[in-house]
C-alpha cells in the first residue's frame, strides 16, 4: 500500500513538473512575440526615418534648385526687358535713318540747283570784283563748273569744295597782299607789284618804285598815283611781304558809293 502511494506521488510530481514546464513555455511565447514585434517596429521605424530623411534631403535640394531657377528666371526677365528696350531704341533709330534715306532724293533735288546757283554767283562776283589774283580765282571757278558735271565726285564733296571757294573769297576781303605781275598800260606791259587792301583798294607799283597806279572800279581803268604816295605804298608792300614791322601807312582809297 505504501509502495503504491510512493509511486503515485512520484508520478504525480512528474506530471506536475511537466505541467509547470509546459505552463512556462506557454507564458514565454507571447513575451518573445512582443519583443520580436517591438524589434521589428524599431527596425521599420529606422527604415522609415531613413526614407523620411532621404525625402527631406530631396525636398531641400528641390527647394534650393527651385530658388536658383527662380533667381535665374528673374535675371533672365530683367535681361530680356533690357534687350527689348535696346531693340525698341534701335528700331526707332533705324526708322529715323530710313526717314533720312527717304529724304535724300528730295534733298538732292534741292541741293543740286543750289550748287549751280552758288557757282554762277561766285563767277559773277569774281568778274565784278577788283582784278587781283584774277587768273587763280577764275581758274577756281572753272574747276568748280567742271566738277559739278562729274559723276566721279560725290555730292557732299562737291558742296564742300564750293564752300571752300567761298571761304577763300571771304578771306581775301580781310587781308593785305602783294603779288608781282604784268600791268598793261597804253599798249605796253610793265612789271609791277600788285598790292591790294582787302577789297577796299588795289594798287600797282613799278619794280623800280618810281611809278604807281590805283585801280578805278567805276571806270575799270588804272589811274596814276601821285608821287607823294610812293613811299607809303612801298611801306605797305614791304609789310605785306613781311619785310617790315607792322605799322600804319597812308594811301588814298576810292570814295564810298552813295546809297541808292
Amino acid at each position: 500500500m505504501s509502495k503504491v502511494s510512493n509511486k503515485t506521488k512520484i508520478a504525480t510530481a512528474l506530471i506536475g513538473a511537466l505541467a509547470l514546464a509546459g505552463s512556462n513555455l506557454v507564458i514565454a511565447d507571447p513575451l518573445s512575440d512582443v519583443q520580436n514585434a517591438d524589434s521589428k517596429i524599431h527596425t521599420e521605424a529606422a527604415a522609415s526615418q531613413k526614407k523620411v530623411d532621404k525625402y527631406f534631403d530631396q525636398a531641400q535640394d528641390m527647394l534650393f534648385e527651385y530658388g536658383s531657377v527662380a533667381d535665374e528666371r528673374e535675371s533672365l526677365k530683367s535681361y530680356n526687358d533690357y534687350v527689348a528696350s535696346l531693340v525698341a531704341d534701335q528700331e526707332a533709330t533705324m526708322k529715323l535713318i530710313q526717314d533720312d534715306i527717304n529724304g535724300v532724293d528730295a534733298l538732292r533735288q534741292g541741293v543740286v540747283p543750289l550748287m549751280f546757283k552758288m557757282v554762277d554767283a561766285l563767277e559773277q562776283f569774281v568778274a565784278l570784283d577788283l582784278p587781283f589774283n584774277t587768273e587763280v580765282r577764275t581758274e577756281r571757278v572753272e574747276n568748280l563748273k567742271k566738277l559739278l558735271n562729274s559723276a566721279e565726285v560725290t555730292l557732299a564733296e562737291k558742296y564742300r569744295l564750293i564752300l571752300d571757294a567761298y571761304s577763300i573769297e571771304r578771306e581775301y576781303g580781310a587781308a593785305i597782299a602783294v603779288k608781282s605781275g604784268k600791268l598793261e598800260l597804253n599798249g605796253k606791259e610793265v612789271l609791277v607789284d600788285f598790292f591790294n587792301l582787302g577789297r577796299v583798294a588795289l594798287y600797282a607799283q613799278s619794280l623800280d618804285g618810281k611809278s604807281a597806279w590805283m585801280y578805278n572800279e567805276e571806270t575799270k581803268a588804272w589811274e596814276p598815283l601821285a608821287d607823294s604816295h610812293l613811299r607809303e605804298l612801298t611801306k605797305g608792300i614791304r609789310i605785306a611781304r613781311k619785310q617790315g614791322a607792322p605799322d600804319l601807312f597812308s594811301l588814298p582809297i576810292p570814295a564810298a558809293e552813295a546809297a541808292q
